[in-house]
């Protein structure tokens, strides 16, 4: 991949990442919070844990690519103990990354970095990559809020609490 191809793609993956974690910041400050020991199933994390690894694993793979090093992801640790400081997390830990990760250079867009072993590409790969791991997770999350009863924000279209245009007209 050429450095202007990357950067062609990277435009497109930023733009779609702004719009992707504007709508997990709204599911994640949609969950009540007294549901975080919720889960869904015995083998599903906690509401909490689900929530913490989305904060954190998103901050993993933006750091990995600004950096240029996706050979592992940070510990995790214990998530908090509200709902509001894992959004203020959010806040504070991924949306400044991704700033990072839009400072890099066309150049440094196509270097090719390996990811844990698995596949060695350009890093500017890894960003759509990172897109899909967070729409994902997401999805897990609108499935708990759902079964517990609580408001669904729309995400690519209607919820049943947010019906299509509602959003837009309110």
């Amino acid at each position: 991949m050429t450095p202007e191809q990357a950067q062609g793609l990277a435009g497109y993956l930023f733009q779609t990442l702004d719009n992707e974690f504007a709508t997990t910041r709204k599911l994640l400050a949609a969950v009540p919070a007294g549901q975080l020991n919720f889960k869904l199933g015995e083998k599903g994390r906690t509401t909490a844990d689900l929530m913490w690894h989305m904060v954190q694993s998103d901050r993993g793979f933006g750091e990995g690519i600004a950096s240029l090093k996706l050979d592992s992801f940070p510990d995790e640790g214990a998530a908090p103990r509200t709902a509001a400081e894992i959004v203020a997390a959010f806040d504070r830990d991924v949306v400044p990354v991704l700033e990072r990760v839009k400072s890099l250079t066309p150049e440094q867009l196509a270097t090719p970095v390996n990811f844990m072993n698995f596949a060695t590409l350009p890093v500017v790969i890894y960003i759509g990559w990172w897109a899909n791991h967070t729409i994902h997770h997401r999805g897990q999350l609108s499935t708990y809020l759902r079964a517990m009863n609580a408001h669904v924000p729309s995400i690519y279209g209607g919820s049943a609490d947010e019906p299509f245009g509602a959003a837009a007209t309110a």
